[in-house]
C-alpha cells in the first residue's frame, strides 16, 4: 500500500513539474512594455492596460466619461494613439474639465474616436506620408521626420509618437505627446 501511495504521490508531482513547465514558457513569453510606471501586458486589453498607466489617467477619465470603455475593451483590433496626461495638459486651460462634462459628451467622443484607427497597425505600418482613417471618419497623416514618427492632424497639428508597439490583446497603443483634433 505504501508503495502505491509513493507510486502516486511520484506521479502527481511529476504532473505538477510538467504543468509548470508547460506554464512558465507561456507567461514568461509574454513580453511587457512600461508605460507610464506599468507594465503592459500583451494578453490584456487596451483598458485593462491603460488604467495601470500614471501616465494616462486623463484619457482613461475622458474614456468613460464618452462612454468608449465598453468598445475598447472588445474585441477588436484597434490602433490607439494614447496622448499622456501631459499632451491633455497642452490644451488651453479648462478644457478637459469641460470636455468632460455630460452636455459635451459628443464632442469628447468625437475627439477620441479620432485617435482610434481601426486595425492593428505595427510602428513599421507607420510609413511616412501613409493616410490612417479613423474611427472618427476624419483621417490622420503619418510623417517620419529626424528619426522619429509623427502623426498630423486634421488641422496641421502635430504629435509624436514617443512609445510605439504596445501590444495589446486587442489591437495596440501608440503614445503621443500631443492631443489630435479632428477638423470638425
Amino acid at each position: 500500500m505504501s508503495k502505491r501511495i509513493a507510486y502516486l504521490a511520484a506521479a502527481a508531482l511529476s504532473a505538477l513539474a510538467l504543468t509548470a513547465t508547460v506554464a512558465a514558457p507561456a507567461s514568461a513569453a509574454e513580453k511587457t512594455v512600461m508605460v507610464g510606471g506599468a507594465a503592459m501586458f500583451p494578453s490584456k486589453n487596451i483598458i485593462q492596460n491603460a488604467v495601470n498607466s500614471k501616465d494616462h489617467t486623463t484619457l482613461v477619465a475622458a474614456v468613460k466619461a464618452a462612454g468608449l470603455v465598453e468598445t475598447l475593451e472588445g474585441k477588436g483590433p484597434f490602433t490607439v494613439f494614447a496622448p499622456t496626461n501631459a499632451a491633455f495638459s497642452k490644451l488651453p486651460a479648462g478644457t478637459v474639465d469641460n470636455l468632460v462634462k455630460p452636455e459635451n459628451k459628443a464632442t469628447l467622443t468625437k475627439i477620441l474616436t479620432y485617435h482610434v484607427v481601426p486595425g492593428k497597425l505595427e510602428a513599421s505600418d507607420l510609413t511616412d506620408g501613409k493616410m490612417l482613417k479613423t474611427v472618427e471618419g476624419e483621417e490622420l497623416t503619418v510623417k517620419h521626420q529626424d528619426g522619429k514618427v509623427w502623426i498630423v492632424d486634421a488641422k496641421g497639428g502635430t504629435s509624436m509618437v514617443t512609445i510605439s508597439n504596445v501590444n495589446q490583446s486587442n489591437g495596440v497603443i501608440h503614445v503621443i505627446d500631443t492631443v489630435l483634433l479632428p477638423a470638425t
